[in-house]
């Protein structure tokens, strides 16, 4: 009875050793490009040995892709697609048994936008991360931009 009682403990510590990890940390900031044009730039900052993945992924299949939802907002129109920069790892991967692309380092994603007047743009980044043992649960991070 004590065996199990102890393995239970541990089983939650590990646990929550795991769950209060945190190997990516997000910033965000607007560069202004032109009168009402903005550059979102979102920057993972992600500990050694760990990944993000892409937003363009062949497949659901595997890991989740990161992704950015902005919340409706009349004087905010997106121009083209989210782009993606930084240390990128394209390739099949024997955690998931896919072709995936996965960015490790201070990957940058980028969203444009023109703005028809003053306006604050909210919304939030969901992602996963995995290392080559283990994977995250994937997580929300909120964002706010004050566009003038």
């Amino acid at each position: 009875m004590k065996k199990i009682a102890f393995f239970a403990v541990a089983l939650f510590l590990a646990s929550a050793a795991i769950a209060q990890q945190n190997p990516v940390k997000w910033s965000y900031e607007a560069k202004k490009v032109a009168d009402g044009t903005y550059d979102l730039v979102f920057t993972a900052n992600i500990s050694d040995g760990w990944y993000v993945y892409s937003q363009y992924l062949e497949s659901d299949e595997g890991p989740i892709r990161t992704s950015f939802t902005f919340e409706e907002n009349a004087a905010v129109k997106m121009e083209g697609k989210n782009t993606e920069d930084g240390q990128k790892t394209e390739g099949y991967d024997d955690l998931f048994g896919m072709n995936i692309i996965k960015f490790k380092g201070q990957p940058s994603f980028t969203q444009r936008v023109k703005i028809s007047a003053p306006t604050t743009l909210k919304g939030s980044v969901e992602f996963m991360t995995c290392d080559h043992e283990r994977c995250l649960p994937p997580s929300d991070v909120p964002f706010r931009f004050d566009l003038k």
